[in-house]
């Protein structure tokens, strides 16, 4: 039994979805079953960073109301033994799914997959409490500025207040040159600030973010620092 796993934030714009798909790799690469799977409904983005736009059919709105079974709707990703995405549509007014029917499609995923990725919207709203139905743990992306730390706790407040149990959180673009300056919360701070466990942090890095953008994870090219963190915050995360 796989464990569905949801990647959320409290504002857009800290790299929720390029950290999703890097965390996806890092698992696909050492021969799991991954599933992705984007609820950033209206806002599609996990394709592209995993370069499989132009292999979209059918998405996550097409599961939900019927239209097509998820075997038949999520795409395959050959750079790995068995990792899927299932993609978010594009129009919001598409997606009418209910808690009863996102709960189904998260235990058929984990009966077949080891682990599940949910890409989550960013901020408070329904489509939160959508993607976060039934889930085992949730992992809040944050950026070490007061205004994103203080909405990626209210949102993990939300996700408490929702049944989710198991809540931890990342650091994401981390400059460490400001971070030590002054200018930016310090490491007790953002401990303070979250009250949950801490899963890692993340420096900005550039290539990060121009290798997603050409659709390769990072950590798909091997032996540099930004693969050894990622490695180290998928091994933290499956002691939850």
């Amino acid at each position: 039994m796989g464990r569905v796993i949801l990647v959320a934030s409290g504002k857009g714009g800290v790299g929720k979805s390029v950290f999703t798909s890097n965390l996806g790799a890092i698992y696909g690469e050492r021969g799991l079953k991954v599933a992705l799977v984007d609820m950033n409904i209206g806002l599609r983005n996990l394709d592209i960073y995993m370069g499989l736009e132009n292999n979209v059919i059918f998405d996550v709105a097409d599961v939900l109301e019927g239209v097509v079974s998820p075997k038949k709707a999520m795409v395959r990703d050959r750079r790995f033994q068995a990792l899927y995405l299932l993609a978010a549509t594009q129009k919001k007014e598409k997606f009418t799914a209910g808690i009863e029917t996102v709960t189904l499609l998260y235990q058929y995923l984990r009966e077949n997959f080891d682990i599940v990725l949910v890409d989550g919207p960013a901020g408070i709203n329904n489509e939160l409490k959508l993607a976060a139905a039934d889930v085992d743990i949730a992992i809040m992306i944050t950026t070490p500025e007061f205004v994103s730390l203080r909405d990626a706790d209210m949102t993990e407040q939300t996700l408490r207040k929702n049944g989710v149990n198991e809540r931890v959180y990342v650091v994401n673009k981390v400059n460490k040159t400001f971070f030590s300056s002054g200018i930016l919360p310090t490491v007790e701070t953002i401990t303070g600030m979250m009250k949950i466990p801490l899963l890692g942090v993340v420096q900005y890095d550039d290539n990060i973010h121009l290798s997603s953008n050409c659709g390769i994870p990072i950590v798909y090219e091997k032996e540099n620092y930004i693969e050894r963190n990622f490695n180290r915050i998928a091994d933290r995360l499956l002691q939850y």
